[in-house]
């Protein structure tokens, strides 16, 4: 028996990286269906391919998660197809160049604001309003360490990880009755796509971060993955408004 044996699962920013990893284990441990959701149309077909060799279905769909009627007219794609949602994990996200606090421009704010928090919003919105139609569901939201501390130079990125665990905080209050449970991961430092871009951008500060981390190394994809799932599974079925630290106690060092 997997842990989501049946369910109808959504992930968001999974043509590669964490979301990719939760596509994958969603389709190991028994989903139905895996929806894999990307504006990287490439790497979301490849994700697909890899959930349907562990067994599961899986269909890729191209969204803009900025967008609310593209987000609207996804879920309600889902249900038409498979007659409701189970689990999402709402993981899309970007980061940024670090600058001194006072550097950002308009567009920059707006940007990560739009992806980072807002598009959460959308998705939990039209999640939710499917959930309670069908009586229950489960929703994980990726925020970060830095939706718990500061990230010294990302104040936009660090405000938006902080509005989504106010986002579950708000919406797990609001559900508690209803059989949707609603909670988060906080991933330390993850060998991504994105982190190693950021990286890249300065290794110097790469060199820093690593020098804190447990063990002096990124974390896997796969361990923030393990822990979105099992948040969806019915194993977790007594946890909602959790905000769950992934990050191999980096935060207590």
């Amino acid at each position: 028996m997997g842990l989501v044996d049946g369910k109808i699962a959504i992930v968001t920013g999974a043509a590669s990286g964490m979301g990719r990893e939760g596509a994958r284990v969603f389709a190991r441990e028994g989903a139905a269906h895996v929806y894999v959701v990307d504006v990287n149309v490439d790497g979301g077909n490849e994700t697909v391919e890899m959930a349907r060799q562990l067994g599961a279905g899986a269909t890729f769909v191209a969204l803009d998660v900025t967008d609310e009627d593209a987000v609207a007219a996804t879920i309600a794609r889902v249900v038409r197809e498979q007659g409701r949602l189970d689990c999402a994990w709402n993981n899309a996200g970007i980061n940024d160049i670090s600058k001194a606090f006072h550097e950002f421009t308009k567009a920059e704010w707006d940007r990560m604001i739009a992806v980072n928090l807002s598009s959460v919003y959308w998705c939990m919105k039209h999640e939710i309003a499917q959930m309670l139609q069908q009586g229950g569901g489960a929703i994980c939201n990726t925020s970060s360490g830095a939706g718990l501390v500061g990230a010294p130079g990302l104040p936009h990125y660090t405000a938006a990880k902080h509005g989504v665990l106010g986002l579950v905080k708000v919406a797990a209050a609001e559900l508690n009755n209803s059989g949707i449970r609603v909670n988060a991961v906080c991933p330390g430092m993850v060998d991504t796509p994105m982190i190693r871009g950021w990286f890249a951008s300065n290794p110097d500060l790469a060199n820093a971060v690593l020098e804190t981390m447990p063990g002096k190394r990124l974390l896997d994809p796969i361990e923030i993955a393990e822990a979105a799932v099992w948040l969806c599974s019915d194993g977790a079925r007594g946890v909602s408004g959790l905000s769950m630290t992934v990050d191999a106690g980096g935060l207590n060092r």
